[in-house]
């Protein structure tokens, strides 16, 4: 004989044979600044796999022909696995990577300091424009809901928008520098390329970069 259940229990058994299926939040900023903050110590991310851009550029706005009022980015670091760089740039740095989780950023951001030690400033996730619709999205990755920049270069201009990037969008948070331009913008006023000196001899200019 089936035992009859009370309506508690029976809702309870149908609870637990059909879990509500719930989509996993995007973290908030200080879970990303407290998953991320190891990596004031620049020797962690090196360990963790990420690489010095080549060129050793510290990028600025004025670098890209905009007011040098909207301050400066830095320099970055990048993970070649979590942006899906197989090689070197053919003719541009190309990648197959989707990846947009802020806990563990394809790219981290430094500002170089007179001592010539780095300054972790921020965090930022990439991918590549192609890897992202091919992966069946119609729409720019987002954050927040604040959909990420597309950087694409314009032919017409003497700048390289993508740093000689195959079209990508990218967003950048600034956990550990404030930024009166906002969180998600691209450009810090606050951050500071004086104190670079390229480790690199005949580093590349920024329009023969990479990002």
């Amino acid at each position: 004989m089936i035992p009859k259940l009370s309506s508690g229990a029976l809702a309870l058994a149908l609870v637990l044979s059909h879990p509500a299926k719930t989509a996993s939040p995007e973290p908030d900023l200080d879970t990303v600044r407290a998953a991320t903050q190891r990596f004031k110590d620049v020797k962690v991310a090196l360990a963790e796999g990420y690489v010095r851009d080549p060129s050793d550029m510290c990028d600025t706005a004025t670098n890209m022909g905009r007011p040098a009022s909207l301050g400066g980015m830095g320099i970055h670091f990048f993970r070649p696995d979590l942006l899906g760089i197989k090689g070197p740039p053919n003719p541009r740095v190309n990648g197959n990577g989707t990846h947009t989780d802020f806990t563990k950023p394809s790219v981290l951001i430094y500002e170089p300091q007179a001592d010539g030690s780095l300054t972790l400033v921020a965090v930022e996730n990439l991918v590549f424009k192609l890897a992202w619709r091919e992966a069946g999205h119609n729409a720019p990755p987002s954050f927040h809901g604040v959909a990420y920049d597309l950087m694409e270069d314009n032919p017409a201009t003497k700048v390289d928008e993508a740093h000689m990037f195959e079209p990508h969008y990218d967003r950048h948070v600034w956990l550990f520098r404030d930024n009166p331009n906002g969180v998600f913008a691209q450009y810090n006023p606050k951050v500071s390329c004086a104190a670079h000196k390229p480790a690199m001899a005949g580093a590349m200019s920024h329009h023969d970069a990479g990002h």
